[in-house]
């Protein structure tokens, strides 16, 4: 008698949390569903460049990119042009001044403007050293919400 009453107490108990459980799992599709639980909701806009160049901020457009740029160098450089995936460049042959930070606008209208509620692509600065002459290239990461 007593085996009985073990077994059927085990099941009532799995029974319960079963149905908690699926109640939850249930609540979780209907929210992923409805894109309240969209990653592209979640993950934050970023803008990052290898040291010395800081990327201040980032507005994304279909038509356009605009990033503003700020010189961590300890030199004055001039920015030759400013490149993203999926988008053209920008052409500047003006000089960045030490600690000066400066807009960029990067068209994105000519052969395929950009699709999609978020943009992830690579961003690439071409650059001359005023001190020592040498041109270079600083390529990072660009990540947001196109608005």
């Amino acid at each position: 008698m007593m085996m009985n009453k073990k077994g059927q107490a085990a099941l009532e108990f799995l029974m319960t949390y079963g149905w908690a459980i699926l109640v939850v799992l249930i609540a979780i599709g209907a929210l992923a569903y409805f894109g309240v639980l969209s990653p592209s909701n979640l993950l934050p806009s970023k803008c990052t460049l290898q040291p010395g160049m800081v990327c201040a901020d980032q507005k994304i457009t279909p038509g356009q990119v605009t990033v503003v740029l700020k010189n961590g160098y300890g030199a004055d450089i001039t920015i030759h042009n400013v490149t993203l995936t999926s988008c053209g460049n920008y052409a500047s042959y003006g000089i960045l001044k030490n600690g000066v930070q400066a807009s960029f606008v990067v068209n994105c209208n000519g052969s395929q403007p950009l699709q999609g509620s978020r943009y992830n692509g690579v961003l690439n600065v071409s650059y001359t050293n005023e001190d020592t002459e040498l041109q270079r290239n600083n390529i990072g990461d660009l990540v947001g919400k196109v608005e």
